[in-house]
C-alpha cells in the first residue's frame, strides 16, 4: 500500500494553469526533482578509474561486504500470491479506509547518487491530516524547501513559506481525484499517498505480481510487527505492518526499472486514527495571503505540435 498506487486517472484537467518556470518552488518533493537532474548529469562525467584495492592497516577489520540486493522472488516452494500475506495487506487496508479522520508523521528518505558513486540520503518530514472524503493537510519539512499543502474539497493550495509564494486551483471533490490531479497536472507526489487513498489495497491488487509473508519484527516503530514484501506496479516493496493494530510502521521500496536500484524509505509514526479535527486544519490564512502562482509541471514533456523523443526515433524495420 506505499508506492505502488497510481495516481494519474482523470481529476482537475483543466482547472489548473501551468507554468513550468516556477515548478519546483510549488512542490512538496522538490528537492527530489531537483536531485534527479543533478544526478543526470553527473552521469555524463567519465568517472575517474577506480585505484586498486589496498589492504587494510594493521589491527583494522577488512569492510565486511555489502549485503544482498532485495529479491522480488518469495521463498522456495511458496505460491507466488501467500494468502497470509494478502490478509495482512487487507487488514491493514481496511484500517485506514475506515478511519474518518487521521493523522501521522511520515519520514521519507530518498537516495541520489554522488559523484563518487555511492548514494547519499536526503530526507523529508510531513505531518499529515486528513479528513475522508475530502479534506487533506500536509506540512512537510527537510532536506529541501519546506512546503504546505491544503485541500479542503473545493480548492487546493500548495504553498512555499520561503518564498511567500502559493498556487491555488480549484479542486475534484474527493482526495483521490485531487491526489492524481496534482500529480498529473504539477507533478506533485507524496510517497505515503497509497496510505491515504479511499482503497488502498485496492490500489496493489490492480497489478500486484507477487506477496509473501517475511516473519515478525519485534524493533521497527517500538512494536511487534509483521513483514511482508509484494511487488505491484514495477515497484518491490517490503513493509512493517503493526501486529496488533494493523497499521503500518514503515515500508522500503526499489524501482524495478531503476538500473541503480536505489531504495526509498517511509517511516510512520504518532499514528491517530479518529476524533475530531480542529476547525480551520485545512486553510491558512498565510498561504492565501502568498504571492499567486499557477500550478506548473516539472516536466511538461515537448510543446503541443511536436513529436517527443521516442517519436522522434527512426522505426526498427
Amino acid at each position: 500500500m506505499m508506492f505502488a498506487g497510481k495516481h494519474r486517472g482523470p481529476g482537475a484537467g483543466g482547472e489548473f494553469v501551468m507554468r513550468h518556470a516556477v515548478a519546483r518552488c510549488v512542490l512538496p518533493l522538490a528537492l527530489g526533482v531537483l536531485l534527479t537532474a543533478n544526478a543526470g548529469a553527473q552521469s555524463q562525467q567519465s568517472p575517474a578509474a577506480p585505484e586498486p584495492a589496498k589492504p587494510p592497516p594493521a589491527g583494522q577489520q577488512p569492510t565486511p561486504p555489502s549485503p544482498p540486493a532485495l529479491t522480488t522472488q518469495p521463498p522456495p516452494d511458496a505460491p507466488a500470491i501467500e494468502p497470509k500475506a494478502i490478509e495482512i495487506l487487507k487488514a491493514s487496508s481496511s484500517r485506514l479506509a475506515a478511519a474518518r479522520t487521521m493523522r501521522f508523521t511520515a519520514m521519507a528518505s530518498y537516495e541520489s547518487p554522488s559523484r563518487l558513486g555511492p548514494a547519499l540520503v536526503y530526507t523529508t518530514r510531513s505531518e499529515v491530516t486528513l479528513q475522508r472524503p475530502d479534506k487533506l493537510r500536509v506540512i512537510t519539512s527537510g532536506d529541501g524547501p519546506a512546503s504546505e499543502f491544503y485541500y479542503n474539497g473545493k480548492t487546493v493550495m500548495a504553498f512555499t513559506p520561503a518564498e511567500n509564494l502559493v498556487a491555488l486551483a480549484d479542486a475534484p471533490p474527493t482526495i483521490d481525484a485531487t491526489l492524481e490531479a496534482a500529480y498529473r497536472i504539477a507533478g506533485i507526489y507524496f510517497p505515503f499517498t497509497d496510505a491515504i487513498v479511499a482503497d488502498p489495497y485496492g490500489d496493489i491488487a490492480k497489478d500486484l505480481e507477487l506477496a509473501f509473508y517475511i516473519g515478525q519484527s519485534h524493533v521497527v516503530g517500538g512494536t511487534a510487527t509483521d513483514m511482508v514484501a509484494y511487488a505491484s506496479n514495477g515497484v518491490f516493496v517490503q513493509v512493517w505492518i503493526g501486529a496488533a493494530d494493523k497499521l503500518p510502521r514503515m515500508a522500503r521500496a526499489v524501482f524495478r526499472n531503476d538500473p541503480l536500484r536505489l531504495r526509498h524509505q517511509v517511516e510512520y509514526t504518532n499514528w491517530k486514527l479518529g476524533g475530531d479535527v480542529p476547525a480551520g486544519t485545512f486553510t491558512s490564512a498565510r498561504a492565501a495571503a502568498a504571492k499567486r502562482i499557477p500550478f506548473a509541471h516539472p516536466d511538461p514533456g515537448p510543446p503541443p505540435g511536436t513529436a517527443g523523443p521516442e517519436a522522434q526515433q527512426p522505426k526498427k524495420p
